[in-house]
């Protein structure tokens, strides 16, 4: 049998990633309602795609993380977007590689038993997908 599952540090560094999605979901919707100008209105329809995606994977972190015994919740943070297009998206890409860097480290903790394992492919997976919006922000954000 692989080394086990630290539980405890799981579940903490799951708090951790729930304030981050928080904190992404709401930042993502009040971008998708409110951008303006060319770039808003080229963005829209991808980060509302990107909203309901983090929702989806927000209820599957809080499902793995009730599984493992703990108690998820949420304290919503407050959070502002800039009317400058360029500077919301920046900080938006600044938040979302630092949810990345949650996610993975959870990945540390998760051992290697067989629910283990599929703990660690959720978290690849939710990882792998949010990867990919910080990629097409690269691109957005990216001088002409």
């Amino acid at each position: 049998m692989g080394e086990q599952m630290d539980t405890h540090e799981v579940i903490r560094s799951l708090t951790d990633v729930l304030k981050l999605q928080g904190r992404s979901l709401l930042t993502l919707t009040l971008l998708a309602g409110s951008m303006g100008g060319v770039l808003g209105t080229a963005l829209k329809p991808t980060l509302r795609s990107f909203v309901a995606n983090e929702l989806t994977d927000t209820y599957q972190l809080v499902e793995k993380m009730s599984a493992l015994g703990g108690n998820p919740s949420f304290e919503a943070p407050s959070v502002e977007v800039s009317s400058s297009s360029a500077k919301a998206l920046a900080q938006l890409l600044d938040n979302e590689r630092e949810a990345v860097a949650a996610l993975h480290e959870v990945i540390a903790h998760s051992g290697q038993e067989p629910h283990s394992e599929a703990l660690e492919h959720l978290l690849e997976h939710v990882i792998m997908r949010k990867q990919r919006q910080v990629d097409f922000l690269v691109h957005a954000t990216r001088a002409d």
